[in-house]
């Protein structure tokens, strides 16, 4: 048996996330159907993330054992005959036996993109927020640098009993705001991430925008461990899961 690792990348906008579900389409099985029809085995396919109805991933890394012998070099032009245009497999490679796609990974990095115009744009409808009001990037820069470090982000996550128990300590690396012309890039990057916990701190970025809480409050907010303190979930739309890091 090999280890194979694939890296992929697809456009979220018409699936209910990653993980296979009862009643909606998923990436997952999209996926899996393809894989099956170049392997003809049932793989215990190992996802690094789960994500969210309308999210999108640059990088998505799965892990899977086979026993077949295709060359590991042909699977991504093998699988990606079966795959629709929304899913691609990028690259694939041979890992150790007991490499894992999810608990092998030292970290992970999303982006959050916000247009930012009154007048919305056509092109990016699914593929980041509309948001009219226009942004303070100063504020936002600024509160953005208390999020750095390790905290208990317990007061920017859902809690879901299914998916977070135990330590809420995560080690944000860097997360920057940046705007190109009308839109505007949230980039955080964190040794793991709390359910929900990237849109909760883009909601809270956008409250101190508003003006509805200042970036002195984060250190305050973090510090409570409650949820209601900070800004609301922002919308799946825009996120992406960009880089994932073993």
């Amino acid at each position: 048996m090999r280890n194979i690792l694939l890296t992929i990348a697809y456009d979220g906008k018409n699936y209910h996330g990653w993980q296979i579900q009862k009643n909606a389409l998923s990436v997952q099985e999209v996926f899996q159907n393809a894989l099956f029809k170049v392997t003809g085995e049932e793989n215990d396919i190992k996802g690094c993330s789960r994500t969210d109805t309308g999210v999108h991933a640059n990088m998505y890394c799965v892990s899977f054992k086979t026993g077949h012998r295709i060359p590991v070099e042909r699977i991504p032009a093998a699988v990606n005959n079966y795959l629709p245009d929304s899913i691609a497999v990028l690259s694939a490679q041979e890992v150790d036996e007991g490499f894992h796609a999810r608990y092998s990974c030292k970290g992970k990095e999303y982006v959050y993109k916000i247009w930012n115009n009154q007048i919305r744009n056509p092109f990016l409808n699914g593929y980041a927020l509309h948001y009219w009001c226009r942004l303070d990037m100063q504020a936002m820069k600024s509160a953005a640098e208390y999020f750095v470090g390790k905290h208990d982000f317990t007061s920017f996550c859902t809690v879901d009993n299914n998916r977070e128990k135990g330590d809420f300590h995560r080690t944000v690396e860097c997360l920057t705001v940046k705007r190109e012309g009308d839109l505007v890039s949230i980039t955080i990057r964190a040794d793991g991430f709390l359910y929900n916990m990237v849109r909760i701190i883009v909601g809270t970025l956008i409250y101190v925008s508003e003006g509805k809480i200042t970036p002195n409050d984060i250190s305050g907010i973090i510090e409570a461990k409650e949820r209601t303190l900070a800004g609301p979930t922002a919308p799946p739309v825009g996120l992406y899961l960009n880089k994932v890091f073993y």
